[in-house]
């Protein structure tokens, strides 16, 4: 028979942080297999820590829903979150090997991308081909130069002041944003 951890949650929630030791001790073995597959990945020990003061500050509000070990399954959602939010965000850094870097040799460490979804592709294109004429022109643009020339510049090319340009750049990105969202594109948690 399992022990619903639950039986802690009213001291939990009055603040009694002997009743939240009492039921950390108890949820952590349960919580970090939890994590087991993330191991490799993140710190799990700090993913853990971060989901247990989450946990603690949430506590007050949280409503059992009349299962067993409530607490516990909250905090493995917010753990398992946690875990594929590092997991996203270490994706997005180049590994450096550090004795490779004090050696110097940091200049042949090439980061290489995972090769792009065809279909995600395809909706950006498809997104585009609908942006008005002007924003349209002026992403296009911005695209092709690839950072390497200045927006006055680029807005001269196309007869428009700065601004106009800017303006422009934000409406096609708004635009864009928007289609792919209709698309069922999510990119928050890019953006975050």
């Amino acid at each position: 028979m399992t022990l619903d951890l639950d039986v802690h949650l009213s001291g939990i929630r009055a603040g009694d942080a002997q009743a939240f030791a009492a039921w950390l001790v108890a949820a952590e073995p349960t919580l970090r297999r939890g994590l087991r597959s993330f191991a490799r990945q993140v710190d799990v020990e700090a993913v853990l820590q971060e989901a247990f003061l989450r946990a603690w500050q949430v506590a007050p509000r949280f409503e059992p829903d009349g299962k067993p070990n409530g607490l516990v399954r909250l905090t493995q959602t917010i753990a398992r979150n946690l875990a594929i939010s590092e997991v996203r965000r270490h994706r997005r850094e180049v590994p450096v090997d550090p004795e490779q870097l004090a050696a110097g040799q940091d200049a042949e460490l090439r980061y290489e991308p995972s090769p792009p979804d065809p279909l995600l592709r395809e909706t950006i294109g498809a997104c585009r081909d609908k942006l008005p004429p002007q924003p349209g022109t002026v992403l296009a643009l911005r695209l092709e130069a690839g950072g390497a020339v200045a927006d006055a510049t680029l807005a001269a090319r196309l007869s428009m002041r700065k601004d106009t340009f800017l303006r422009n750049l934000s409406r096609a990105r708004k635009l864009l944003l928007e289609c792919l969202r209709r698309a069922g594109v999510d990119l928050a948690p890019e953006l975050a």
